[in-house]
């Protein structure tokens, strides 16, 4: 899911090893399951509070999309494209 060999202790600065990846630090889940995005990351993505984001995942872990983001990259007959419509993102604009 995401390649942790840019990552790794001989990069000089991992948290900017390469402008598409970067490291932006660990979360905690609370009780209630909640993590916060460390601020960085809000604002190099947009995420706005109260802005609907699409958790993604796979065997290896989770990444969060903005709804926006990912129905623009999705064709509109994607299987994923649908379930996210469902999930309340098709009022979004495209």
């Amino acid at each position: 899911m995401y390649n942790m060999e840019i990552m790794n202790a001989d990069t000089p600065s991992a948290a900017s090893a390469t402008p598409a990846r970067r490291f932006y630090g660990s979360v905690t889940v609370g009780e209630r399951g909640q993590i916060a995005i460390p601020a960085q990351a809000r604002r190099d993505h947009g995420f706005e509070p109260g802005q609907k984001l699409i958790v993604l995942g796979n065997e290896d872990g989770v990444a969060l999309m903005s709804a926006e983001r990912l129905l623009a990259l999705l064709d509109d007959s994607s299987a994923l494209a649908a379930l996210v419509a469902a999930s309340g993102a098709d009022a979004l604009p495209r």
